[in-house]
């Protein structure tokens, strides 16, 4: 009875915490950006667009690890460009790479090129796509993989 108890109470633990991390991935819409841009108001910040089908941007979790480890405070926004049915994949790759903890979106509409478009009109969907956000939202958005001494000069120009 005792290890029938310890069980259920396991399977439950861990049943909530794939709950929990299923439910930090917010699906990302129509409105969804100036939702982001709102709720980060007066405060400097980083989002990224990446994809699990871009190698680059898989090989870039490693640094962004570091970066959002060695600098808590800084606040970084994700947005997986892959469909909401691939959530499971996205939260296991964000779980391995010790980033779920942050605010993290996957795309929610079939119309993918809209929702690119209202970020940025100019972007042509080139993954990874940073923005750096001064605490006025002065926006400066990068292609390409980034080195940490690249992220550091922006976080100095930005006064991130």
């Amino acid at each position: 009875m005792h290890t029938l108890r310890i069980f259920l109470s396991s399977l439950l633990l861990v049943s909530s915490m794939t709950f929990a991390d299923t439910a930090a991935i917010k699906p990302f819409g129509s409105g969804s950006y100036q939702q982001i841009l709102q709720a980060h108001d007066k405060q400097a910040f980083m989002l990224i667009l990446w994809s699990l089908d871009c190698p680059t941007c898989i090989k870039d979790m490693e640094l962004l690890n570091h970066i959002h480890k060695s600098r808590p405070e800084l606040t970084i926004v994700m947005i997986a460009t892959d469909e909401l049915s691939a959530s499971s994949e996205i939260q296991t790759l964000l779980s391995k790479y010790q980033l779920s903890d942050l605010e993290n979106w996957v795309f929610a509409d079939d119309n993918s090129q809209k929702l690119r478009y209202e970020i940025d009109p100019g972007w042509y969907s080139e993954l990874p796509r940073t923005y750096f956000f001064s605490a006025n939202h002065q926006r400066e958005g990068v292609s390409g993989a980034l080195t940490l001494e690249q992220y550091q000069a922006r976080f100095v120009k930005l006064k991130i």
